[in-house]
């Protein structure tokens, strides 16, 4: 059995109509959730913050990065969380051991020619790579920084509050690296807690 007919078998065992109730689009706890796509956070991120099913918006990407801060498909979805959602307060988590800071762009390259990518195509598309992928070295700098591009950003309203936070993967606690309320008082857009 490949892996699709694994996950529809699993799904056909796991709906039962009428065991979910509808919930509705809003997010109950009126928040957002910019994290990254680690699988180490599945199951995890949430229930560490006290939330379930239908609580908040989650919008996941390598790295929580912010490769495009004006344009780009995270603060498309803010903006729609925020404007036609009811979001009032966005949550930027990083975490510990991330993937990201430790991207080695040749290698990387190589991988990708080794799996039928063509070089002209890398060299033309994205002759950066450790930039294009949004690489770091520190994931609580990533995180400041990207909560300091979203606070900037003149989509987003000055009164919401842009929280930033370090999870770890391994015993589920959460650092603050910025404090969103104390950030939005103050002129300087970003204060580390």
């Amino acid at each position: 059995m490949n892996l699709l007919d694994s996950i529809l078998s699993v799904n056909r065992n796991f709906v039962h109509p009428g065991a979910f109730p509808p919930l509705p689009k809003n997010p109950r706890k009126q928040f957002a959730i910019f994290t990254c796509m680690d699988t180490r956070l599945v199951d995890f991120l949430e229930p560490a913050m006290g939330i379930k099913r239908g609580d908040a918006k989650v919008i996941k990407n390598a790295g929580n990065i912010l490769v495009d801060p004006l344009h780009g498909g995270v603060i498309r979805s803010l903006v729609a969380a925020i404007f036609m959602l009811g979001v009032e307060e966005v949550f930027v988590i990083g975490h510990e051991d991330c993937g990201m800071s430790d991207v080695r762009p040749e290698k990387l390259k190589s991988d990708m020619i080794a799996r039928g990518i063509s070089p002209l195509a890398i060299e033309n598309l994205v002759p950066d790579l450790a930039q294009w992928l949004g690489a770091f070295s520190c994931p609580a700098e990533n995180v400041s920084e990207v909560v300091g591009k979203i606070r900037e950003n003149p989509l987003i309203p000055a009164d919401v509050p842009i929280h930033g936070l370090i999870f770890c993967p391994n015993d589920g606690h959460l650092d603050v690296v910025v404090d969103g309320y104390k950030a939005r008082e103050c002129s300087n857009p970003v204060q580390f807690a």
